[in-house]
């Protein structure tokens, strides 16, 4: 017989809650939840369903952070079991969203139960805050509820995310921070004409090796002893009507930054339109920013954290910044220690996705010891 963790986990597997369409896993959490005293508020904006739940009232506030969507399955015929039926083999479960983040979210609901049943009266608050959209566009999801909490002054003290953080073992990395995202999309202007009369045309991918030539060897800053150095990489270059007779008329361009704290947006900004300028182009450029950079240093969330990772797997984790972007980037706002702490992130995304299922035991004993450490 399957143990809690793994039966919850199975549950949520199975209900095909591709971003934003939650699918009912919600329900099921909130239910649980219901039953163990927590207040369950649903923040539901547009398509996205969110909620925020909270035990207890005095001392710090810790929250458990994460998301109920799941990416596309593709292909189900090149999965080795149907990506949303959840199926153990060789002592691991497979499914969509089983590492990326079902397997955690399980392991966090069944670590409450069980915290809560040891320790009805806990100092602090326990919270949890779940989003059905991280993995689209995180435009309805988390970030409405932390600017919700903001706006009445609510105070989060810890939050721990379920990202899968762990590398080669259980444990072995904890995130406790993230680089900042930009993305600028830029049209290079010229004038279209016949390739066998330049001069009546003003080719702007000719106009433009030049810029792309710093652009794509400038050193942005050289990282720090949190972060490594910032990255810029070009994603899509576009020019051209098909016809091989017709000069372009504009080039489209567009690259991402992942930056440290050493560079701010506006900066990065600045130094690119500063080289626009100075390679003399025409030009039109859009900015998204997806998320600033943050970093939680070695305070009370980190070392208990540590503690509860040595004491359970024995190793000594690392502290990474490494990675993409997560939720926490939203709730750092709010002066929050955060940290990122889940399984193995080898199979995410991928055909086949799995976790082990002792691994997924040993997570929930894990996030039921920093409840210990943080909440006694």
């Amino acid at each position: 017989m399957d143990c809690p963790v793994i039966q919850l986990a199975k549950e949520l597997i199975s209900r095909p809650s591709i971003s934003p369409d939650d699918q009912g896993c919600q329900a099921i959490l909130t239910e649980r939840l219901n039953q163990l005293g927590f207040t369950v508020e649903p923040m539901h904006f547009g398509n996205t369903l969110n909620f925020w739940a909270h035990r207890g009232t005095q001392g710090p506030t810790l929250a458990f952070a994460g998301h109920t969507d799941v990416v596309p399955a593709g292909n189900s015929e090149n999965w080795q079991t149907p990506p949303f039926n959840p199926t153990i083999i060789n002592q691991h479960l497979y499914g969509r969203g089983a590492a990326d983040m079902k397997g955690s979210v399980a392991a966090m609901v069944v670590a409450a139960e069980r915290f809560v049943k040891k320790h009805p009266q806990h100092q602090g608050r326990l919270a949890f805050l779940i989003t059905s959209d991280e993995e689209a566009d995180a435009l309805d999801g988390t970030v409405k509820v932390v600017e919700t909490l903001m706006a009445r002054n609510e105070r989060v003290d810890y939050c721990l995310v379920g990202e899968p953080s762990s590398q080669s073992q259980l444990g072995d990395i904890i995130k406790n921070g993230r680089r900042g995202s930009i993305t600028a999309n830029l049209t290079i202007l010229g004038t279209q004409g016949h390739v066998a009369y330049p001069h009546l045309a003003d080719n702007p991918v000719h106009r433009s090796t030049a810029f792309l030539q710093e652009l794509t060897s400038t050193i942005w800053d050289n990282g720090n002893e949190f972060f490594p150095a910032t990255t810029m990489q070009i994603a899509n270059i576009h020019a051209g009507t098909g016809a091989s007779n017709v000069i372009p008329g504009e080039l489209f361009i567009q690259f991402n930054f992942r930056f440290s704290t050493e560079l701010t947006d506006t900066q990065i900004r600045d130094r690119v339109t500063s080289m626009l300028e100075r390679h003399g182009l025409t030009y039109k450029i859009k900015w998204s920013l997806s998320g600033q950079p943050f970093l939680t240093e070695k305070q009370e969330l980190v070392t208990a954290t540590l503690q509860a990772i040595h004491e359970l797997t024995g190793l000594n984790a690392e502290l990474s910044t490494s990675g993409g972007t997560s939720d926490g980037r939203f709730i750092a706002q709010m002066g929050t220690q955060v940290i990122e702490l889940g399984p193995l992130n080898a199979t995410i995304h991928k055909v086949d996705e799995c976790v082990s299922v002792k691994d997924l035991q040993q997570l929930a004993l894990i996030y039921e010891r920093v409840m210990e450490l943080l909440l006694l």
